[in-house]
């Protein structure tokens, strides 16, 4: 509970934009440069101008976890993460994004979907959305998808949920939208056990 005794929300604040422009076009994303009213002064701020994307909690019958490791050029490490994408087709929702990224990354399907959490990957420096999914009754893809570059060699493994979770806490594992998507599992389905025992 809060001080003013309600829980706490993320709330809309929208300064006066004076001035914005793209200082850099990447590939993938962009930079911008916004120019703000802010207080009794001006603000200058930039940012990476993101798409948004998703990720997949994908769960198997046995209450394992996928995980995707695959190189990240920025860190210099293979890390562990979920599979995941950009919300890089225009008007795409974002759970048909999560079914496509699924099957583009570990030809899996799923008959089961549902929001987990969604949450902003980094907001001081970039406007990323990433919106989680959880997914059960996995299946086999129809097809097997051609992977390049990075995804080329992604290794898979299927991992206890608390496990993964334990490997989160203990700092093993640092990506951030796997540590929010497998807490949020476990949140979520330790919170459903507790309903159906009260």
């Amino acid at each position: 509970m809060s001080d003013s005794g309600t829980a706490p929300q993320d709330e809309t604040f929208e300064p006066e934009v004076l001035e914005s422009r793209e200082v850099y076009r990447g590939a993938v994303w962009s930079v911008r440069e916004d120019r703000v009213r802010y207080g009794d002064g001006e603000i200058v701020r930039q940012y990476i101008d993101h798409s948004g994307a998703v990720a997949v909690v994908a769960m198997d019958e046995e209450g394992r976890v996928l995980l995707i490791q695959q190189y990240r050029h920025p860190i210099r490490e293979r890390d562990w993460e979920l599979p995941a994408g950009l919300l890089d087709v225009v008007g795409e929702d974002p759970m048909a994004a999560a079914r496509r990224e699924l099957a583009e990354e570990a030809d899996l399907t799923a008959s089961g979907w549902e929001p987990l959490v969604s949450t902003y990957t980094t907001p001081g420096s970039n406007s990323e959305i990433i919106h989680i999914y959880l997914a059960t009754g996995l299946a086999a893809a129809d097809e097997a998808f051609a992977r390049t570059d990075e995804e080329a060699d992604i290794r898979l493994a299927w991992v206890p949920l608390a496990e993964a979770a334990d490997a989160v806490v203990a700092g093993r594992l640092h990506n951030g939208i796997l540590a929010v998507g497998v807490l949020a599992a476990e949140r979520r389905l330790s919170s459903g056990r507790a309903r159906r025992e009260a």
